[in-house]
């Protein structure tokens, strides 16, 4: 089931890259706010304590409710509605963000040898979700476009401290509430 979710996780990812249209990167960010707690929630083996509550409640309601409803109020009173003169067409960026997630892939399959504790599949995801999110920021024009890159780098951050939680031998919730915070800071920047 976690496999299935962090695959999803992924594909959202990649229509990130294809679409030009602000209120679905809005509606991504918000799934993909969902899809982590839901590998949270499958992760928890039954151990609800105040960093699992935690992080409940900031990738469910904070990423999935706040964030979602303050980006649509935001992109009510502009203009925009999509991303209208991009850098590099859709299509190419579709094509170029497939290979940054095929390389995640293979970079964390080559080295699974390495670490035995952290699994390849958490490790691409995140790894190519980070790439992924700083293509987006530097090819896209539009400031909310920017800031949902950035909310789905952090998105990646997150991904990433739950698959190296077993190699820094801390609890996973210890390890991933570490930059929980982020979409808050990111929030009064453009308010």
């Amino acid at each position: 089931m976690i496999s299935a979710l962090i695959l999803l996780f992924a594909f959202t990812t990649l229509y990130m890259s294809a679409t030009s249209r602000i209120q679905a990167y809005i509606k991504i960010v918000a799934l993909q706010g969902v899809i982590l707690f839901l590998i949270l929630f499958f992760r928890a083996d039954n151990i609800f304590n105040f960093n699992f509550i935690f992080l409940a409640v900031e990738t469910l309601l904070v990423k999935a409710v706040v964030i979602q409803s303050f980006l649509s109020s935001v992109l009510g009173k502009s203009a925009t509605l999509r991303e209208s003169d991009p850098r590099i067409p859709n299509f190419y960026s579709l094509v170029i963000c497939s290979v940054m997630l095929f390389s995640g892939f293979i970079i964390s399959n080559l080295h699974s040898d390495i670490f035995e504790q952290i699994t390849p599949l958490y490790f691409g995801i995140s790894i190519s979700t980070i790439f992924i999110s700083l293509f987006i920021i530097t090819t896209k024009k539009n400031i909310l476009t920017h800031v949902v890159g950035y909310i789905m780098m952090e998105n990646g951050i997150f991904l990433l401290s739950l698959s190296v939680a077993k190699e820094m031998r801390c609890s996973y919730l210890d390890c991933s509430s570490a930059g929980s915070t982020l979409p808050l800071r990111k929030l009064t920047f453009i308010h």
